[in-house]
């Protein structure tokens, strides 16, 4: 399983008022490292949309360990653990420095515009 790895600098407007992130900053995270991840393997989600399909998300689980704090430097590692037909299911790992402060997995579907589920293209396979 390849996995590929996405750094990110905490900002202030994504911290509460303790400063620790807020927890929805956290699936933002795993996004641009998702989408960056398929960019680096030549497929962008602008393309993909542009041929009909959509990927959406269909189950989040995220288990937050330790607070990151403004100006962190995050290391977002994803990974895709497993691909059925019609799911791709990705794993991560958010870190600072050595210190793991989150683990997740996201499970995405694919659909067409009308939102009936379609088989996962070669595209997003490779």
């Amino acid at each position: 399983m390849q996995q590929y790895t996405q750094a990110i600098r905490v900002r202030y407007d994504e911290c509460d008022p303790m400063g620790f992130v807020h927890h929805s900053h956290y699936l933002k995270y795993l996004e641009i490292a998702r989408t960056e991840m398929y960019r680096a393997r030549g497929a962008t989600y602008r393309d993909f949309e542009a041929s009909g399909l959509f990927v959406v998300v269909v189950r989040v689980e995220c288990q937050y360990r330790l607070p990151a704090r403004y100006d962190d430097m995050l290391s977002i590692h994803v990974s895709v653990e497993r691909m059925t037909e019609a799911k791709i299911i990705h794993s991560y790992s958010v870190d600072r420095d050595t210190q793991q402060l989150a683990t997740a997995q996201v499970t995405l579907a694919v659909i067409d515009r009308s939102g009936r589920p379609q088989r996962i293209p070669e595209c997003l396979r490779s």
